[in-house]
């Protein structure tokens, strides 16, 4: 155990920002399978999220089953169809020509709930902001991004699915909202720019452009 606060030295600060900048969302993946060991690492890590009164909501499933599986990529490519009948003109094609899951690829299906019925926590914090829970389990969600790619893993966040489809298809408690389905491997390219901006879908604005003061 740590007993004493550690120093962030320079070096630290500087490889945490290119952790930073490295994190991409992964579509292409390598077939080589994960050590069930690092992911349970992993899974240990993304729980030291910070979470409203220390309520600990996310619930991890492991997508071990094929025939789930199935029905998850099944559900992904009736929502994708849907979204690309919303585009029209070259942004229909390009949306068309774009990468947008990794599912057949990705050695581990990882879905993240919230559980909203969750006692622990004894309400603290969420009375005005009852979405807070939901918050939380997101913040368990980067935290375990950033700690697969400093392990040499790759994540990308499907978000193109039903979700009441998905909470069925898995079976979980009614309680449980859907946060997020990854797709957890070996990345077959790196890249520290997203996909999506090479592709010339939509390009990152400087953090200035979202600065309001009052």
């Amino acid at each position: 155990m740590i007993d004493r606060p550690p120093e962030f030295d320079a070096a630290f600060q500087e490889k945490l920002t290119t952790l930073f900048l490295w994190r991409r969302d992964v579509r292409h993946f390598r077939p080589d399978p994960v050590d069930p060991d690092l992911l349970r690492h992993l899974l240990e890590i993304a729980a030291l999220a910070p979470s409203v009164g220390n309520s600990q909501p996310w619930r991890f499933v492991q997508v071990q089953d094929a025939a789930r599986r199935a029905k998850v990529v099944a559900n992904f490519e009736q929502a994708n169809a849907e979204a690309l009948a919303d585009y029209k003109g070259e942004q229909a094609k390009l949306y068309a020509a774009l990468k947008l899951a990794g599912l057949k690829e990705a050695p581990v299906h990882l879905a993240i709930f919230c559980d909203e019925g969750t006692a622990q926590g004894h309400g603290l914090g969420r009375r005005t902001m009852p979405e807070m829970l939901d918050y939380s389990a997101v913040m368990a969600v980067y935290g375990f991004w950033l700690a697969a790619r400093a392990h040499g893993l790759g994540a990308g966040w499907v978000s193109i699915l039903d979700p009441a489809a998905v909470c069925r298809d898995l079976d979980v408690p009614a309680a449980w909202r859907l946060i997020a389905y990854l797709c957890v491997g070996f990345p077959a390219e790196d890249h520290i720019d997203p996909e999506l901006e090479r592709r010339g879908w939509e390009h990152r604005r400087p953090a200035g452009d979202f600065i309001v003061r009052r």
